[in-house]
Parts: structure tokens; sequence; C-alpha cells
């Protein structure tokens, strides 16, 4: 690898990061999906925060503003048409859990659903939402952590090598890489 640098203007320069369906609720009661590439923690203690970033032009953006709840959920690699149909769509006019094939479940501290395809389900109520340039900062409180048994060691704890989370890089998507090393 050379030493040298070139000065480049990177999509997303910060990277990766997980993809993630956030689910949020319809005035109707029905279900609404948004495929984000900013997902991330912003505290990973008492109390756990997460934070997704959606522009102000999205449905998304208004139903979990007015409604204050959302779930963010991690999809598998083998979810990235699905993925890719959610983002390519909006839920004003489009109903993407029929359309897309998702299943919802019931959550059990908010109103949006779980999807079921996805192994791993955020419960979040919103605390607050900063403008931060071309984004808005959703900060959600973790209130539930869901988990597919899939993803758990004979033991019952977490297992991340069974996890095939989607991840997104200078605007593409990647599969999660290989195990390294424990923190």
């Amino acid at each position: 690898m050379s030493d040298a640098r070139v000065p480049h203007r990177l999509f997303r320069p910060v990277f990766p990061s997980p993809a993630s369906l956030v689910t949020s609720v319809k005035p109707d009661g029905s279900p609404n999906a948004i495929t984000l590439g900013e997902t991330f923690n912003l505290s990973i203690r008492e109390p756990v925060i997460v934070g997704i970033a959606i522009a102000p032009e999205r449905y998304s953006h208004e139903l979990i503003r007015e409604q204050g709840d959302f779930v963010v959920n991690l999809p598998p690699a083998s979810l990235i048409a699905k993925v890719m149909a959610c983002g390519s769509m909006s839920g004003r006019d489009h109903d993407k859990f029929t359309e897309v094939g998702l299943t919802p479940l019931p959550a059990e501290h908010v109103r949006p659903p779980l999807i079921a395809e996805c192994p791993v389900n955020l419960e979040c109520r919103l605390l607050d939402v900063q403008t931060i340039g071309d984004h808005d900062l959703f900060q959600g409180e973790l209130l539930q952590h869901h988990v597919s048994p899939e993803l758990l060691s004979d033991d019952g704890s977490f297992d991340p090598s069974k996890l095939s989370t989607i991840c997104m890089a200078g605007g593409h998507f990647f599969d999660l890489g290989e195990h390294l090393r424990k923190w």
C-alpha cells in the first residue's frame, strides 16, 4: 500500500455502518418501514440510546416524529432484495410490508412492529430530534432488545459469529466480515 494519500470526497465517509429497516406506524395503524444506512449507538450503557438519521422529506420522518416511537430491525444479508425494495418506494403510496413480503410481529413496548425476518429488533421511544446538516438525528431510548434464538450459543449468550448483517460503505451494501478478535 502506498504512503501517498489522494484528496477524495467520499460518499458516506464514515463506514461501515449497519443498514436497518426502521418501522413506524401510519395514521391508520398499518406498519411502515424505511431502509436506513445511518444506524448507530449513541449511549451503550444506562440508558442505551440508539441513533438513526432520516432526511426530513421522508415519510418515516413525519411518522416517527409525530408518534414518538420506532423499531430498528437489523436485516440479514439474505434480505438485501427486500431492503432495496423498501428503500425504493414511499410508504405514503405503498404498503411495503405486503408488497415486499415482510412479516410484522407485535412489539412489547411500542406501536411499530418488529420485522420477523430480521434477527435483531430494537424497540425505541423517541427522546429527541436534532437537525444535523441534511438529515435529522432521531435519538431513541432502547426499551426492549429482541434477538432470534438462532443467534444464541448453547449457553444462551449472543454469538455474533452467527450474525449476517448488511453494512453500508460508500453507498454500497456489504455483508459483515469475518471475526478478528474479541474486544
